[in-house]
């Protein structure tokens, strides 16, 4: 799951775009199929979305909630594309955008009825 927080007039026009993005690159690097689409956007009142020095009100942050498995190569590498990416796609520099993977065991998750460790029939690897 992903959510994605930022001021709601900059976020909400974009929110589309941005989720084609993001699915974009989690298809590329981690190999998720097209229909595990997962995102959750925040749109905040500027009042209310604090973020450091030097951003400009584009600044957003994507938090990736994933089961563990994967290196930290594939996890850098996710982290690079989506950086590249949304500049190249949503015109955001780099500097606007904070990204934050968390990792859970699979025991940890819980969908369709059961717990991540004993599911059996991802069509997606998680250790990769």
């Amino acid at each position: 799951m992903i959510v994605i927080f930022g001021i709601k007039e900059n976020l909400n026009p974009i929110k589309a775009q941005l989720s084609d993005v993001i699915h974009g690159c989690m298809k590329t690097v981690l190999k998720m199929p097209e229909d595990k689409r997962a995102h959750r956007f925040i749109p905040m009142e500027k009042e209310d979305f604090y973020y450091p020095g030097g951003r400009s009100d584009a600044y957003t942050v994507i938090e990736i909630n994933m089961m563990s498995g994967r290196t930290i190569e594939t996890q850098k590498r996710l982290i690079k594309s989506l950086f590249k990416e949304i500049e190249f796609q949503l015109s955001i520099s780099p500097v606007d955008i904070e990204i934050v993977i968390k990792e859970q065991a699979p025991h940890q998750w819980g969908f369709r009825g059961m717990t991540g460790d004993e599911v059996r029939d991802l069509t997606y690897k998680v250790n990769l």
